[in-house]
């Protein structure tokens, strides 16, 4: 359950009076998409709904059922994200947004290469075109809608291509366990060989490559990279 610092309001009036819950704003877009996927503990600093959160003011049973049809606190706090909005201060929002920001340039940068050299864009390329583009930060839509959302603006700005490889990456027994726990989210295929060591094929954004490379060195200073025909 979300502290009451960290959490923010959601708040809809309806009829003259306001309704407002304490909500944890991470989870927010996840339970707006899909309810089902979210604990209420996940989703509520405090499993009431207040006129005044802040001054701890409850409405009367009555007046949640004349305004919601309902008592249910996930029914009432699903009405409320439907139709209200969130509230925050200037502060969380701002460092909401470039939270976000900085997840989104994070996400083209690991993945997109500039076609012309084959290697990632710098982190301030990238940022620098958000600035010229506008592009506005949404602190609560999910961050792929985002994403993509991005990558049509800078299109036209910089040279962005997704190009994937293929990588055989061969490093000892010793250094298998650390080694399958990187590459896993990745692993295509893997195999012991008789010699004890173990190959992995990997699948992955041709802008990770550099970086993936140096992390498997650390792990194992004789393992083997090798970049396979896509």
């Amino acid at each position: 359950m979300v502290s009451l610092d960290e959490a923010v309001i959601a708040r809809w009036e309806h009829g003259g009076h306001r309704f407002e819950v304490l909500l944890n704003p991470d989870v927010v877009e996840a339970f707006r998409d899909d309810p089902q996927t979210v604990q209420i503990d996940d989703l509520m600093a405090v499993e009431d709904v207040f006129h005044d959160a802040r001054q701890g003011e409850r409405p009367t049973v009555g007046d949640l059922r004349s305004a919601f049809g309902t008592d249910d606190v996930l029914t009432i706090t699903t009405i409320i994200l439907e139709r209200g909005s969130i509230q925050l201060t200037t502060a969380q929002r701002k460092a909401r947004v470039e939270a976000m920001r900085q997840r989104i340039v994070h996400r083209i940068h690991s993945e997109a290469v500039d076609p012309r050299t084959k290697s990632p864009h710098p982190r301030s390329r990238i940022e620098l075109a958000l600035d010229e583009s506008r592009f506005s930060v949404d602190p609560f839509k999910r961050l792929e809608v985002q994403v993509n959302e991005a990558i049509a603006v800078l299109k036209p700005l910089i040279p962005l291509s997704f190009e994937r490889v293929r990588l055989a990456i061969k490093v000892s027994g010793a250094a298998f366990g650390r080694a399958q726990a990187m590459l896993r989210p990745d692993l295509q295929r893997e195999e012991w060989q008789s010699d004890g060591s173990w190959v992995a094929i990997v699948d992955v954004p041709a802008a990770r490559k550099g970086d993936l490379i140096q992390d498997v060195m650390r792990l194992d200073r004789e393992a083997e990279v090798r970049e396979l025909p896509s």
